[in-house]
């Protein structure tokens, strides 16, 4: 059996520290925070914890980003033809949080069933569809990272973005404060 000694210089023997993973320099880590690890959650972790932790930091970034833009949209009134449940027109519901009042118990299982569905479907065929999406983009390796890096950040700030107007929704009523403090108020239900 081969040890990792094996592959170390000569006379030289890995210790523990030596072989845990360094994300320094791994994709996101950028200024002015560089490698930021607050909660210590890949402390002795290894590549394949990173893997997962960054595929589910992406995958929230992506949610949040659909969520800021559906928290705009229905906030400028665009709604869905039709009915969310028997009876409750989309038109009907409110925006933001308190839609959650205002949609029937079938209403929200419908929703979530269909965000299940969606789900299933994707993970099932989620290599082959990134891979058609950059093979049909054209980029080459660099610019695959750069826009990697600038899909991560952007989730980044989209989930600090969906909670900030989820708490002021909850405050005050008044999630898009900043237009309220320029002088252009956002009528909000």
């Amino acid at each position: 059996m081969v040890g990792v000694s094996a592959f170390s210089p000569a006379g030289r023997v890995a210790s523990s520290s030596a072989l845990k993973m360094g994300f320094e320099n791994a994709l996101g880590a950028q200024a002015p925070l560089g490698f930021w690890d607050p909660l210590g959650l890949l402390k002795d972790a290894d590549q394949e914890r990173f893997d997962r932790l960054r595929y589910v930091e992406v995958k929230h970034g992506r949610i949040s980003m659909l969520a800021i833009l559906g928290h705009l949209v229905t906030t400028a009134g665009v709604r869905l033809p039709g009915e969310i449940a028997y009876g409750v027109p989309f038109s009907s519901v409110k925006n933001g949080l308190a839609a959650l009042d205002t949609i029937p118990a079938a209403g929200i299982a419908q929703i979530i069933a269909f965000i299940g569905l969606i789900e299933l479907g994707f993970n099932s065929r989620q290599a082959e569809i990134e891979e058609a999406q950059l093979k049909a983009s054209g980029w080459d390796a660099e610019t695959i990272e750069k826009k990697s890096a600038i899909e991560l950040n952007n989730g980044r700030a989209a989930q600090m973005g969906i909670l900030a107007l989820m708490v002021h929704e909850k405050l005050d009523n008044n999630p898009y404060i900043i237009n309220s403090l320029l002088g252009a108020p956002v009528p909000f239900n």
